[in-house]
């Protein structure tokens, strides 16, 4: 294979990596396929001395590192997120849910949409139940919601924990766990993760594991 036949392969990947990246819905992962593409392309118009390309590429490139600093900075950071407690029955509620149906079941597999009601969750006795749920913002966006079922002694058992797809690579989730003075208001001393929850994040932030589940202590 001779170097012009190399130096085409290498042009013709960057461009495809660059329309991928332009097809993902995660902010992060855009950013970061993107860079590897723009970088693939400086080396081919550097090689060829295409140099308006070369420009432009390396402009993009400083975008996507630029942006890639402030998501990576901003990861963990409190002040970036806030917490929002809200009605399991508030309108806004039941669209967000119905809307991202699909993605909330797939990764809450143990999860009945149907014991989710206008007053919250449905007991096995069939009376009404409290769920405790909290919205999860970055600005006026919603990027995801913890509702937590509280059980007798302080627990309270995660019943759903979602994150919007833009945000999967990201655990904004955390946040509700980390902010205890947050859950100790609402008498939670312990939390507890059902075994069925897909692409556990827990252990990370904190969680340790208990069987095929999770726990975390509030207490100080």
């Amino acid at each position: 294979m001779n170097w012009a036949t190399l130096l085409e392969i290498l042009g013709w990947t960057g461009s495809a990596i660059l329309v991928w990246s332009l097809l993902q819905s995660r902010i992060l992962r855009l950013r970061l396929i993107n860079l590897v593409g723009c970088v693939l392309l400086i080396g081919y118009n550097v090689a060829l001395e295409v140099w308006p390309m070369v420009g432009l590429n390396v402009v993009l490139a400083i975008i996507n590192i630029v942006y890639l600093r402030k998501l990576l900075g901003t990861r963990h950071d409190e002040a970036s997120y806030e917490i929002l407690e809200v009605a399991p029955d508030e309108v806004y509620v039941r669209h967000f849910l119905r809307t991202h149906a699909a993605d909330v079941a797939a990764f809450n597999a143990h999860l009945d949409a149907a014991r989710l009601t206008l007053q919250g969750r449905i007991d096995d006795d069939g009376a009404p139940g409290v769920l405790r749920l909290f919205l999860v913002l970055r600005g006026t966006e919603t990027v995801g919601v913890v509702a937590l079922r509280p059980e007798p002694g302080g627990v309270g058992v995660v019943e759903l924990d979602y994150v919007t797809e833009r945000f999967r690579d990201f655990t904004p989730g955390e946040f509700v766990f980390r902010r205890s003075a947050t859950l100790a208001a609402q008498g939670f001393t312990h939390i507890e993760v059902p075994e069925a929850m897909a692409a556990p994040y827990y252990e990370r932030i904190g969680f340790t594991r208990v069987g095929d589940g999770y726990a975390l202590d509030l207490t100080p």
